[in-house]
């Protein structure tokens, strides 16, 4: 008798364990980190970097006038436009932290006045200005409390899209690229940061500017860029071709694409096609013009239950540097990125607050 229950024993023994083991395997399915495609990030941004800097921003300045950031320079101080108390003209600002406000240039709002593009470079602002649809390009110092000084009106048709490198500063010159008068060939037009005569370089084909010396094309293509070319050296770097829309830095190629269901797959790959990885599947989607910026960070967002009442969306960074995704916001629009900083706002058009997370504080 005494064998038949021992044996009994180890049969409920086993059976216990067994159940243990579904169980945990159960708990290991319900709480392993997100993959590519998965719904639930790793962690939250006060979570996966506690020590980063945040900010938020009032959507009026002190006067009561709409505020709309352009650049951010710090979690806490940024560049934005706003319309005088009056409407008749439209400022460009430098807002600090609390009430602070400096005014750096005014445009009459009655000829269409628009900034149509603002670059920082240590403690130089430089923004592309029109009035009347003529485009000029302004710099100031944020530090040393001289005017506002006119570097051109030789403009040309320039050519922005929405990217950080719309306007880049290197060597001392300010650089942006204009449609050429006649055929397809981009104008890479620059000018002396104290001001002067601009020089122009014609490249064959549609190009625009990337991280300085870098153009890329694809920018009218609907397969999206194809080749890096090098704009001291002349140089260029061809990008592998696939299914998907692939937009490039000198460092990452996002790679666009529609899975077998219909979804959204967003990867990640270097130039030369080395270093494929997922990023993210489903409803999932770009939202910023730059990809992998700082090197590390990849910008996307996910539509939620919600976002087909809201319009909003999860806001979603992909961290390079230790293959975690990471949820900026549940709720978020407006989504910008300058200079190291991640904007967006919380709420809805007419009640909401902008948010600004110092990417290179991580």
């Amino acid at each position: 008798m005494t064998g038949f229950a021992d044996l009994r024993s180890a049969v409920r023994g086993r059976r216990a364990l067994s159940l243990i083991t579904a169980l945990l395997a159960a708990v290991t399915l319900l709480v392993s980190p997100a993959g590519p495609g998965r719904s639930s990030p790793t962690a939250t941004a006060g979570q996966a970097w506690p020590a980063a800097r945040r900010g938020t921003v009032p959507p009026a300045l002190p006067d009561g006038t709409a505020y709309q950031p352009a650049l951010f320079l710090s979690a806490a101080e940024s560049v934005g436009t706003a319309p005088t108390r009056d409407g008749k003209a439209l400022r460009l600002v430098l807002r600090g932290a609390g009430a602070q406000v400096r005014e750096v240039r005014r445009l009459p709002l009655a000829r269409g006045a628009v900034f149509s593009a603002v670059t920082v470079a240590g403690d130089i602002l430089v923004w592309v200005q029109s009035v009347s649809g003529r485009q000029e390009v302004w710099a100031v110092g944020l530090r040393d409390g001289r005017p506002p000084r006119r570097l051109t009106t030789e403009v040309g048709d320039a050519r922005f899209y929405q990217s950080q490198y719309d306007l880049a500063v290197a060597d001392g010159r300010v650089y942006w690229v204009a449609a050429a008068p006649r055929g397809e060939v981009t104008e890479v037009r620059s000018v002396a940061l104290g001001g002067g005569r601009t020089e122009v370089r014609d490249v064959p084909g549609a190009w625009a500017l990337s991280a300085w010396p870098w153009l890329v094309n694809g920018v009218v293509s609907a397969s999206g860029a194809t080749a890096l070319r090098d704009v001291v050296t002349g140089r260029e770097r061809a990008v592998p071709s696939g299914t998907g829309v692939v937009a490039c830095s000198p460092v990452w190629c996002r790679v666009v694409s529609l899975t077998r269901d219909g979804t959204t797959r967003i990867e990640l790959m270097h130039p030369d096609g080395t270093g494929r990885a997922a990023v993210a599947d489903g409803e999932v989607a770009t939202v910023i013009t730059d990809v992998a910026v700082l090197d590390r960070f990849e910008v996307f967002s996910r539509l939620t239950p919600a976002s087909r009442l809201t319009g909003n969306v999860q806001l979603l960074v992909y961290d390079i540097a230790v293959r975690r995704t990471v949820e900026i916001s549940p709720d978020a629009f407006g989504v910008s990125y300058r200079a190291g900083v991640l904007s967006w706002s919380t709420g809805n058009q007419q009640s909401f607050l902008r948010h600004a997370l110092d990417l290179r504080s991580v």
